[in-house]
């Protein structure tokens, strides 16, 4: 039987490695996590739900399995990346399955446009919509890699803490269009509103309105193409268990129930946390994969650089409604990932982003993993998330009370075009709502995925990954840079490399 003292085995207590604690268990707290035990950290991955992986978490209920959070794996290697920290392949624990095509779009008018990585195939889509805008295309697409040569590749991992940072790289978002909306960047080469929208639409995959989101994240489109769009066969969770283990093999430990009520900070330097219930663990490095706004405003112990009134001025993301279900039936003609357009784009992302109300009419994304992985549903049976983008909790909705209705409302959207015999077939339902992203998550505003991402909230004008005020406190995670997002929490957990100093060993 192992003793423990203040929540640590002895084991733990004679590892003199230093100890670093990281706040949260989403894709950036546990990527932060290999990286530190790889560099000598002894880590404690401290979550408090019941399960680990945040947002990423499953949903298991009468035989279906459902991916809560992200189900869009982009940028792989930067997984790859995490494994070989620890010394394992990628490929031993999770097998990804490349998309093909990457996703279906289909408009209200009943045309549908096959988005994939394969230039020959989109030039025959984009021509058999409009002929005139496959060159306007190709320069578009020319465009998409030299943002994302710079803004992911170059920047995507290097910390934006000074102000000079920012400075020395304006050239190159003004040569790059990055003040610019991607939307406008897009309409700049192609004509027709319906290219507009299949080529403008990823920030939504990130919480923006293309129509004011920063034409940096144009460097989505190139992204995709260069390195796929892929799904995690056993579903997103498996990548999350994944990262559990190797966080397990360097010594790491993860903590589940684990409630951090406060940041300790003594002398301008954190040296530990609090949880709920009074236990205290100090550590050397604290590193906080929580909102960013509850960072600031919840963890610390008094208003840092993101004070309350800054953040009430902040705009922060779309909220999400979610609603996972499963059909006694199967639905072969539907594709692994369908965006699904209502009869208006522009107008349902005012009505969400800007004038915050529940629009009567919506915009889909709906996933079904049982096309490509049946083993998520029982046999003869699907798996769907089906996703709706809606304002975030600043518009007062209730969604206690809105929850049923609004699902009812999807429901019918569904069965009208793509999945006939919908209400019949449904075995089991789950939804989740702003709300309850606020409860579990402490989301702030309920918001699904932070700050939006408008350019006066990108980089430098972001909180930083390395807090200027505490020492020893370092933050990952959609809320800070570079953004919501695999690639980008992702990458936001590479930063560390930059700023965490080295781990040294005590005697």
């Amino acid at each position: 039987m192992l003793t423990v003292v203040a929540g640590h085995t002895i084991e733990q207590i004679r590892d003199r490695r230093p100890h670093a604690v990281v706040i949260g268990s989403g894709f950036g707290g546990l990527a932060a996590a290999v990286r530190l035990g790889a560099r000598g950290y002894r880590v404690t991955v401290l979550e408090r739900l019941e399960q680990a992986g945040g947002r990423a978490r499953v949903h298991r209920q009468d035989g279906f399995t459902f991916d809560a959070g992200p189900t869009i794996v982009t940028a792989p290697q930067l997984f790859e990346e995490l494994w070989t920290l620890a010394g394992r392949r990628l490929s031993d624990d999770v097998t990804l399955v490349p998309m093909d095509p990457f996703y279906r779009i289909r408009f209200a008018d009943g045309s549908s446009f096959a988005y994939s990585g394969d230039p020959e195939r989109m030039r025959a889509e984009v021509a058999r919509f409009a002929p005139d805008d496959v060159a306007g295309y190709e320069r578009f697409m020319a465009h998409s890699r030299a943002v994302c040569a710079i803004g992911f590749e170059q920047l995507g991992h290097v910390p934006f803490g000074r102000i000079g940072a920012m400075l020395k790289i304006a050239p190159d978002l003004i040569r790059l269009s990055g003040h610019r909306s991607v939307h406008g960047v897009v309409a700049r080469f192609i004509r027709d509103e319906r290219l507009r929208t299949v080529f403008s639409f990823h920030p939504l995959l990130i919480g923006g309105n293309p129509f004011r989101a920063s034409a940096i994240y144009c460097l989505i489109a190139d992204l995709e193409r260069r390195w796929g769009v892929h799904f995690a066969m056993g579903g997103t969770g498996q990548l999350v268990d994944g990262l559990v283990r190797l966080i397990r093999s360097q010594r790491g430990r993860v903590r589940l129930g684990a409630d951090v009520a406060r940041i300790r900070v003594q002398r301008g330097a954190a040296t530990g946390v609090e949880l709920q219930g009074g236990e205290t663990i100090p550590a050397d490095v604290v590193v906080s994969n929580a909102d960013s706004a509850v960072t600031h405003a919840r963890l610390l112990p008094r208003a840092q650089s993101w004070s309350p009134a800054r953040l009430r001025r902040a705009r922060s993301s779309m909220g999400l409604f979610v609603w996972y279900f499963g059909t006694q039936r199967r639905y072969p003609q539907v594709d692994h990932h369908t965006i699904l357009l209502g009869p208006r784009y522009r107008g349902l992302l005012a009505d969400i982003f800007d004038r915050k109300v529940l629009a009567d009419d919506a915009s889909l994304y709906l996933h079904r993993p049982t096309a490509t992985d049946p083993s998520l549903a029982p046999p003869g049976c699907d798996a769907f998330y089906v996703l709706a983008p809606v304002p975030n909790l600043a518009g007062g909705q209730d969604w206690r009370a809105l929850a049923e209705p609004y699902r009812r409302r999807i429901a019918r959207i569904l069965e009208a075009s793509l999945l006939p015999g919908l209400t019949e077939a449904i075995v089991t339902s789950k939804v989740t709502t702003p709300q309850d992203f606020q409860d579990d998550f402490l989301s702030y505003r309920g918001s699904g995925f932070g700050l939006e991402p408008v350019l006066t909230q990108s980089a430098w004008f972001r909180p930083h990954n390395c807090d200027g005020q505490v020492r020893n406190l370092y933050l990952v995670g959609a809320g800070t840079h570079p953004g919501a997002g695999l690639p980008g929490v992702l990458s936001s957990a590479r930063v560390l490399d930059s700023v965490v100093p080295d781990a040294r060993v005590t005697a």
